[in-house]
């Protein structure tokens, strides 16, 4: 066989990256799951004596400290009907009784889609990748850090609805600040519906919004369906430490009762919001988890529910969170054990870094954050992809870097194939010692898919990469954007349901008053 000249070689290399361009543009990466199922056991680094350790102390917060649920009149009622002694705003929950609320919640749950292919079964041995969630500013196409609008919104939902690497499409990938507070929530929750047809979050920051939610929700998949199906998972944040105030509680009180999914996640600044230690950190985690899990079950029993945990390390000199440190993975691995014993999903982790922009320290930390997300059985990942700045920007280029990474992760944990095509004792025999694999029959039938690839990693020569004008991977991030939204088409719709949700969002965008608040 003649060796092929320079000039076939530069063509066939050209070829592979015009195909691979189109397909990024495209969306179409190779077939995708709608959510990884992993083939290894978690990452435990709490034996039970250790959990038993924290359920304890964590018993003991509920019990002794207690949890306030504050300018909610009818949620201390409604606690205080279940068993907790309540006193004033404070809610202590005699021991066990939390533990026994929970125990209502189910296991796991599948969150529909409109696109059935996309409806995602949260729980178990599986794990959901979402984006970004409440930056007020972007990064954009053209490396300007400024408020987020409307426009970056639907151009990030795209970005997702397009990418392999994301299964869900999110909530507030950022905050569209152009648009009143008061109405943004009906254009962000129909961006979701219209422009994607993977599954969405709701809005939390009024019950009203998460009522309007579930509303549209109804007018795109039926009233009857949502009536007995989950189509949203929503984010109730404690307001740590051990507080709920009524903004989450009114938003978790409507999804609970139409029988939609909430995320409780205590939001922790360890050292300042939870003690500097992994243990005080886990153990109130677990104590603010518990109040929200069994307020949801005294709320409506068997409604859908996942453990969320978002624990960050901080600079004692400065002040400033820190991402990607050993302490927050700690904590991580922990709560996912604790919500395995606990027997409900669990959500963290995610792609989180406390740089500016997408260089080398985003890369370290968001690695070191999403490691252990995967490898500690994260269920449900939101921040899996373009979180910057510490959760204040929502970074285009990071985004699709970032998803790129999470492509690899199927790969990562489904475990070694011992078939026989994974032995592979044939290519060992027709190969034999002293020679190469590359012409073997095994290697020719496997070449496509043995071996993970990125599609933003550049593993040309320095000679072909200069000549092609030394492109670095940001650029390259930003490029594939530009290619992509150019490429961009909406999943259909039926005419008839869209115009009902536009009806809707019209009559209570003249209902609503212009305010920022």
């Amino acid at each position: 066989m003649t060796e092929p000249s320079k000039v076939e070689r530069r063509s066939r290399r050209g070829g592979g990256r015009d195909a691979r361009r189109t397909a990024r543009a495209s969306g179409n990466q190779g077939p995708a799951a709608p959510f990884i199922t992993r083939q290894i056991a978690p990452v435990d680094i709490l034996n039970d004596e250790a959990c038993e350790i924290i359920e304890n102390n964590a018993e003991t917060i509920l019990e002794e400290i207690g949890i306030d649920f504050r300018d909610d009149p009818e949620a201390l009622v409604i606690l205080r009907e279940v068993g907790c002694d309540v006193q004033g705003e404070r809610v202590h929950f005699p021991r066990g009784l939390a533990r026994k609320l929970c125990s209502t919640a189910p296991s796991g749950y599948t969150q529909h889609a409109r696109n059935p292919e996309r409806s995602v079964d949260i729980g178990g041995m599986n794990t959901v990748f979402a984006p970004v969630y409440g930056p007020p500013f972007v990064r954009d196409l053209n490396d300007e850090r400024r408020y987020a609008t409307m426009e970056d919104f639907r151009n990030l939902i795209k970005l997702t609805y397009l990418h392999p690497g994301l299964h869900h499409s999110g909530g507030t990938i950022c905050e569209p600040v152009d648009l009143p507070v008061t109405k943004r929530h009906l254009e962000m929750i129909y961006a979701h519906q219209r422009l994607s047809d993977k599954p969405y979050m709701g809005s939390v920051t009024a019950p009203s919004r998460a009522q309007d939610t579930v509303e549209l929700s109804k007018i795109l998949f039926g009233t009857e369906f949502v009536a007995n199906n989950t189509v949203v998972t929503s984010l109730i944040n404690a307001n740590s430490p051990m507080t709920w105030d009524d903004t989450m509680l009114g938003a978790l009180k409507v999804y609970a009762r139409n029988n939609q999914a909430v995320i409780i996640s205590p939001f922790i600044l360890a050292g300042a919001m939870s003690p500097v230690s992994v243990a005080g950190t886990l153990a109130q985690t677990l104590a603010e988890a518990l109040s929200g899990i069994a307020f949801t079950q005294a709320v409506n029993p068997g409604a859908p529910v996942i453990f969320g945990s978002f624990a960050s390390s901080m600079s004692m000199q400065t002040g400033a969170p820190t991402f990607g440190t050993p302490e927050p993975a700690k904590v991580l691995y922990g709560c996912a054990k604790l919500a395995r014993r606990l027997g409900v999903p669990f959500r963290s982790g995610g792609s989180l870094t406390g740089s500016k922009t997408a260089d080398a320290q985003a890369a370290y930390e968001s690695t070191h954050t999403i490691l252990p997300t995967v490898m500690g059985g994260t269920n449900f990942v939101l921040h899996s992809a373009g979180w910057m700045e510490g959760g204040l920007v929502a970074d285009y280029a990071k985004l699709l870097l970032d998803a790129d990474q999470l492509t690899m992760m199927p790969k990562l944990v489904n475990g070694i194939d011992l078939s026989e095509n994974g032995q592979a004792l044939d290519a060992l025999r027709e190969t034999g010692p002293g020679q190469h694999f590359l012409g073997s029959s095994h290697t020719q039938a496997n070449f496509e898919d043995a071996f993970w690839r990125s599609q933003m990693a550049d593993n040309t020569t320095f000679e072909q990469w200069s000549s092609e004008g030394a492109v670095d991977s940001i650029v390259r991030a930003r490029q594939q954007a530009v290619e992509m939204l150019a490429a961009y088409e909406a999943p259909a719709m039926d005419p008839a349901i869209e115009e009902a949700l536009r009806a809707y969002i019209d009559k209570r965008t003249e209902e609503l008053p212009d305010t920022d608040y």
